[in-house]
This record gives structure tokens, C-alpha cells and sequence, in this order.
């Protein structure tokens, strides 16, 4: 049902929300499955396809793009630039995206962005040179900008601490789904005969349903919990109830100046996004050039688009195993440090072991898992522990845009010049990983010194209880990280 929210929102503090009966556990269990019901499972399908629209470029290129509008690129550095430069719209639109995002409903504002991108993929097909590429794929950074860092953001009015992780993997865990799907949709368009070339029919195929999603998300999709009609008054006051636990203040469609100036001084977000720019560069070039690294191995191209299915789908499996882990154990950098290795080991068997294909394509599926694994552990780490939601607004894009420029550096390490090898941008994305495990251990143990830090000054608060984040964000005596 359509939403309508204006400037005379419902607005319920935390005092007429504890005034309400007492909460029953499973009460509020048949809340938030009625939320992933609608929320995530349309979120996690637009996601399958926002990742379908920005990813497909790889299996795009085994289907002839580049002889057709690239003039052959010999060299691979053209269809580089073309993969890329969606990157560069991405970084620079996002902090601007999800700061303005709080000033809109949410479901309009979604829809909006799978509407653009949408188009601008789709219209991927008309092109017929490099400048054609390039002007669609610019687009398509601009409006995906406006959806993958607003998504956290937009997750943590409706679920808690505990329920963050694993709810990121199932939406995060969709790029994977992508990853597998997309790979399945280019084998089957490889055989078909159509009028048109096959990879603009790819594009076609994967940029389509996106516009016909935005539809579904402008009807069916909650606005925020105080004003969505998709609750009844006691399911509002539960849900008001849950987002104000270990943390409230600044809700509403308004932004605070000031929590934007602590997002941006912040050192972890700074460390965030160099662990994110190792993530990226690793993300990137799975993504562009996975079906290619699989060639090397001595498959043909549409069997090497069929073997790019089961990394994905192993690493959608260990992406949901180890997110629900780290809610039950409400500890993210440790498990991020060992996915990180795992994703290292992969790379390392690359770049050591040449001549068994049955051990690199076993580092393949290290590097898929553990790459899409910490990915989704990080966004669900910072969903909380920046304490408002101007804060969470500016700090999430921030330490996501420093990340993304880890994608254009992966978007430039794998020319084909330097296969069937690759010894640079798999020596580069090894260290990367190793560097990120490490500085999740720091980001670790600086969350657990400040909270026995301020147990020793405050004492230990009740983890249920509201937090007055409103001045003072994460900074706050009361509010506590997740470690």
C-alpha cells in the first residue's frame, strides 16, 4: 500500500513508547518477521540486480562488447576506464546521497535511484563507442550512490544491534546471488540467436526489471517507523521501542550539522575505509574480471561464465553462517580479521601454485568468501557504533566512499597484457587483504578499550535501555560499541 508522510509525521518519543504494556518476546519476533517479509526481501531482490547492473561489464566483455564499440581494445585498457569510471560517480556522490536521503521518504528516494539505474544500464545496449560506455556508466554510479549506502542506514530504524549482522549478509549476500546469477543469465544469452548482439541483449535483460522493481518499492516498501502505514499502533510502539534501545536522538527527516563534523573527524571511519578500499579493490575485480581469470585456468569462455557460479554460491552460504554468528556473539572485527585471511590464502595460492587447476580454482573460492563475507560484517559494524542517524548518514558513505577507490584501483590491476599471471593485481589485492585483517584487530580492540573505559567512569548500563545519542552521537556516557 502507498505510504503518506509530510511535515505532520507521527511522531512517539520514548517516554509514550515505555508508557505501553510491557513487550512479549514473541510478540516482537512476529514483528520483525513481518519486516524481513516486506523489507528485506524487496531490498535484498533490488540489490540482486543493482549488483546484476554494475557487475555484468565482465561477463559483457567474453560476449563481444569489446570488438563491437571498443575497437578490439587489444590491451584491455579501454574496457578498464569503461569499469571504472562507474567508480568515480560512486565515490563522489555518496556522503552528498545519503545526507539528502534523510530529507525524503524512504521509499520514494529508493525508488528514484532503481529507477535511474535502471534506465542508465538498460540504455547500456544503445551504445556504440566509448564515450556512449562511459556516459551510461557514469549514471549508473550516480543513482547506485543513492542506494547501497543509504540501505545501512535505512536498516537500522527498523532492527537492533543484534539483528544488524545477519540481516546485512542477507542483503549484501545478494551480490553474491549476483555474482552466480549473472553468470547462469551470459551463458544462456552466449547460445541465444537474437536480432541483436548478445551482450546488448544482456543488458537489456538485466536492466529491465529494475525500473518494474522501482514500482513495487514506491507501493509496497515502509517509510520510517513513526510514520509508515505499514504498522498498526502497537506494532509502532514496539518498533519505536526497539530502534531507541543502546541508542536514540535526531530521528526524523532532518539532518544535525554538528554529527556530520564528528563523522568527518572520526579516525575509525578513516580506518574503516582503508579495510573497505582493501575489500574494494578485491570486489571490483572479482566482478570484472572473474569469468576472465577463470579462462586462465584453461576453460573455455562459456564454460568459464558456468564456473563462476559455485564460488558465489558458496560464498552466499559463509557470508549468512558467519553474520549470524557475530550477532550471537555481538563481536565483528575478529571474525573480519579471519575472513580477511581467508581471502589473503586465496590470493597467495594464486600467486605461488601455477600448474594445479584444482588448487587455484579452491583460492578462488577463498577469495569470493572471504571477500563478500567481510564486506558484510563492516557495513553491519558501522550500521551501529556511529550512534545517530546524521552520523550513521555521513560516516557510512564516508568510510564506503574511501573504499570504493580500492574498486577503481582494481579495476586497473588485471590488463590482459599481464595474463594468464596476473602477478601485480594479485600481489596487490594480497596485501591489501592481509592489511585490512590487521586494522580490523586495531578497530577491535580500540571499541573494547573505550567501552571499559567508560564502564569504569560510568558503570555498565543497561544494554536495553534508551541513550540520549542526540548531542553527543556515539560519543555518549551510556552508549557502547559492538566490538
Amino acid at each position: 500500500m502507498a505510504e503518506k508522510q509530510d511535515s505532520a509525521d507521527i511522531q512517539l518519543d520514548s517516554a509514550s513508547v515505555s508508557s505501553q504494556s510491557p513487550i512479549d518476546p514473541p510478540e516482537e519476533r512476529r514483528l520483525v518477521r513481518k519486516l524481513d517479509r516486506r523489507i528485506l526481501s524487496i531490498l535484498s531482490v533490488l540489490y540482486l540486480f543493482a549488483f546484476l547492473d554494475r557487475s555484468n561489464l565482465g561477463n559483457a566483455r567474453l560476449l563481444g562488447l569489446p570488438r563491437d564499440t571498443l575497437h578490439g581494445d587489444p590491451t584491455g585498457k579501454l574496457f578498464d576506464w569503461v569499469n571504472s569510471v562507474f567508480f568515480f560517480a560512486y565515490i563522489l556522490c555518496q556522503v552528498p546521497a545519503s545526507i539528502t536521503s534523510k530529507l525524503f521518504p524512504p521509499r520514494v528516494w529508493i525508488a528514484c535511484m532503481a529507477t535511474g539505474w535502471g534506465i542508465s544500464s538498460t540504455l547500456m545496449a544503445t551504445t556504440f563507442n566509448f564515450g556512449g560506455l562511459m556516459t551510461a556508466r557514469v549514471f549508473l554510479g550516480i543513482f547506485e550512490a543513492g542506494f547501497g549506502p543509504v540501505i545501512p542506514l535505512y536498516f537500522s530504524y527498523f532492527y537492533t544491534k543484534e539483528e544488524m549482522g545477519v540481516r546485512m549478509a542477507y542483503w549484501f549476500g545478494f551480490a553474491a546471488v549476483a555474482g552466480a546469477f549473472g553468470g547462469l543469465i551470459a551463458f544462456g544469452v552466449q547460445h541465444a540467436h537474437a536480432a541483436i548482439d548478445n551482450w546488448r541483449l544482456l543488458f537489456i535483460i538485466e536492466g529491465i526489471p529494475t525500473v518494474l522493481l522501482a514500482v513495487v518499492v514506491v507501493f509496497f516498501l515502509p517509510d520510517r517507523p513513526e510514520s509508515t502505514t505499514f504498522f498498526n499502533e502497537r506494532e509502532r510502539a514496539i518498533a519505536l521501542n526497539r530502534r531507541s534501545r543502546g541508542t536514540s536522538g535526531d530521528t526524523g527527516l532532518k539532518v544535525k550539522r554538528e554529527h556530520i563534523l564528528m563523522a568527518l573527524s572520526d579516525w575509525r571511519c578513516y580506518t574503516g575505509g582503508v579495510i573497505y578500499f582493501g575489500l574494494n579493490c578485491a570486489l571490483a575485480s572479482i566482478s570484472a574480471f572473474l569469468p576472465t581469470i577463470i579462462t586462465t585456468l584453461g576453460f573455455s569462455n562459456a564454460k568459464a561464465q558456468l564456473l563462476t557460479v559455485p564460488p558465489y554460491a558458496v560464498a552466499a552460504v559463509l557470508m549468512v553462517t558467519v553474520s549470524w554468528m557475530s550477532d550471537r556473539l555481538q563481536s565483528r572485527g575478529i571474525l573480519m580479521a579471519a575472513t580477511c585471511l581467508l581471502s589473503g590464502i586465496g590470493y597467495v595460492l594464486l600467486l605461488t601454485v601455477r600448474d594445479n587447476v584444482h588448487v587455484r580454482y579452491f583460492a578462488v573460492f577463498c577469495i569470493v568468501g572471504g571477500t563478500y563475507e567481510t564486506i558484510g560484517l563492516i557495513i553491519a559494524w558501522f550500521a551501529h557504533n556511529l550512534g545517530s542517524e546524521t552520523k550513521r548518514a555521513t560516516g557510512i558513505p564516508m568510510f564506503m566512499a574511501i573504499g570504493q577507490c580500492g574498486s577503481v584501483l582494481g579495476s586497473h590491476i588485471f590488463p590482459l597484457t599481464e595474463g594468464p599471471r596476473y602477478i601485480k593485481g594479485f600481489g596487490i589485492s594480497c596485501a591489501l587483504a592481509f592489511l585490512a585483517a590487521i586494522l580490523s584487530l586495531v578497530l577491535s580492540i580500540s571499541y573494547r578499550l573505550e567501552n571499559s573505559r567508560r564502564d569504569k567512569l560510568y558503570g555498565r548500563p543497561d544494554a536495553d535501555a534508551p541513550v540520549d545519542t542526540s548531542e553527543l552521537a556515539d560519543k555518549a556516557p551510556s552508549f557502547r560499541y559492538v566490538i
